[in-house]
């Protein structure tokens, strides 16, 4: 499913309005309903106290609407209104004015204080003071009343995005309404999916209300749900080659874990020949844990990294296999970052750069766009902003825009690591990914994630779908480990115990299993 952003949706209000003919306030219409449907289905309504907040905007509008079937169907309706409801316009205006005529309390907000008896001797609250449209911080009377809204502990129903939330970001606008459920319309909003703004809709529904597929799957809207590519059916004649040969070169004196972890969830992941260039001193230590995995001991510095005298060596091997991983627990080492960066120009094969590889290649970005095989990158924030050079709070901020410039830039597919994994493209598309919990932010868990996107590679699935399958199994792997273990003292080890699990799950495309994840959005 497409995420839109605020603009985007404007632009298909209107043309569905100027193109196709549907009135605004049958859009309104639509919307409202599917929000009666959500309360009436989720909730009841029938003998139920409700208060319905409404804004000076079209929110407001959708909350008259939403207010009067409620009331049309035997709910206890009380309206507050927040703003100058004068100032309405076209459908918005019309259905406040419907709503002035039948016999509910309406009552302009004065104060919190005035109307908390009413919140909280509710039964429900619909919330519809701002909508999508908010683009500063939230003060004065909204903002009391949001507070208010929020320790009433009331079920509440957002209207197309919880008030408070950016529409574009996710951000908190520095209060937000903290729903149970939101009906969002056309499209889910990029507020709607991004955390934090995810956290606070509660159970998200999406209604089109009735825009035809011209518009929603539109490809100018370049931003989407992550849903896993199906997988390349398995010869039965196969042999380990023929689900790829993958490079490691990873690992460092004291750092056993990064390599070990990325060269066996590849083979974990259903990838068949893993060969890991990991300093000799450390080798046996791995090769203990990880004894499927071909190991090739690396000449080291002094430090115990791997030396640059290894870079023939590393080259002729790399021309064999079907992909090279350069990165995990590397170390920063002067010396082995010079060889990083030595390596990817030189390497002519599909380059996944992860951890301490980031860093190095973080100091000659031309060397990325000037590569003709596909790089990709798997950055945490911290290395985004090593790799944008801008600070950390303004890319967690703009996810998205800085994501697709900073891959169409350096001709690279980027995995920003966090709560909803973005995957951007030098196309600028960008896949947001709804699987994984809190408990897989540990170490090694990252590492995972490489060997998943490469085994996923091995496999038969092309670069660009082998890296959003990667990431979605490896948050899949995560979930299901939660949901036997719990995410509290989850380990990366955990995580790569339940790969197998989380690829035979979308191999078989057990739809079911997804769904009782709840990656699934409700479409009404």
């Amino acid at each position: 499913m497409k995420v839109c952003s605020v603009n985007e949706i404007r632009s298909m209000d209107r043309n569905a309005i100027e193109k196709f003919g549907i009135k605004d306030e049958l859009l309104m219409e639509n919307a409202a309903l599917a929000t009666y449907f959500v309360i009436q289905d989720e909730f009841g309504i029938k003998g139920k106290k409700f208060v319905v907040f409404c804004g000076a905007g079209n929110n407001g509008g959708d909350g008259c609407v939403v207010a009067r079937k409620l009331h049309s169907n035997g709910g206890d309706v009380t309206v507050f209104t927040m703003g100058d409801m004068n100032k309405l316009t076209g459908a918005a205006k019309m259905n406040f004015n419907i709503l002035s005529k039948i016999p509910l309390k309406i009552q302009k907000v004065g104060s919190a204080e005035s109307i908390r008896t009413e919140v909280f001797h509710c039964d429900a609250v619909v919330d519809a003071i701002f909508g999508t449209g908010l683009a500063r911080e939230v003060g004065g009377i909204y903002r009391e009343i949001i507070q208010l809204i929020n320790e009433s502990k009331k079920k509440v129903f957002s209207v197309d995005i919880p008030s408070g939330v950016n529409g574009d970001t996710g951000e908190i606008l520095g209060v937000a309404v903290k729903a149970d459920y939101t009906v969002t319309f056309g499209l889910p909003k990029r507020g709607n999916i991004l955390y934090p703004g995810y956290e606070q809709c509660g159970k998200l529904y999406v209604t089109h209300i009735s825009f035809p597929p011209a518009l929603y799957e539109d490809k100018s809207v370049k931003v989407e749900i992550n849903d896993p590519v199906s997988l390349p059916l398995k010869d039965k004649n196969a042999h380990k080659g023929d689900f790829g040969e993958v490079l490691f070169i990873a690992g460092a004196a004291s750092y056993f874990g990064a390599p070990y972890f990325a060269a066996m969830s590849f083979l974990k992941g259903g990838g068949g020949y893993a060969r890991l260039a990991a300093p000799i001193s450390i080798t046996p230590f791995i090769a203990g844990k990880g004894s499927e995995i071909v190991f090739i001991p690396q000449s080291e510095t002094g430090e115990g990294s791997i030396s640059p005298e290894n870079k023939d060596q590393l080259l002729k091997l790399a021309e064999k296999m079907d992909m090279v991983v350069i990165g995990p627990g590397l170390s920063l080492n002067e010396e082995t970052q010079q060889l990083v960066r030595k390596l990817v120009r030189e390497i002519k094969k599909p380059i996944l750069i992860d951890g301490d590889g980031i860093t190095a290649i973080s100091q000659d970005l031309e060397i990325l766009s000037e590569r003709s095989d596909a790089t990709i990158l798997t950055p945490h924030l911290g290395e985004m902003s090593r790799i944008t050079k801008l600070p950390v709070e303004e890319i967690d901020r703009n996810k998205i825009d800085i994501l697709q410039r900073t891959s169409k830039e350096l001709n690279s597919i980027i995995v920003l690591k966090g709560a909803h994994s973005l995957t951007g493209y030098p196309d600028e598309g960008v896949f947001i990914n709804m699987s994984g919990n809190p408990g897989m932010a540990t170490a090694g868990s990252g590492d995972i994630l490489t060997g998943t996107i490469a085994a996923m590679f091995g496999m038969g699935q092309s670069v660009e779908d082998a890296v959003r399958t990667g990431v979605f199994i490896h948050g899949l792997s995560g979930d299901l480990a939660a949901r036997d273990i719990g995410e509290d003292g989850m380990t990366a080890g955990d995580i790569l115990d339940y790969l197998p699990c989380a690829v035979k799950i979308i191999r078989d495309g057990d739809d079911e299993e997804l769904e009782d994840m709840n990656y699934c959005l409700e479409i009404i």
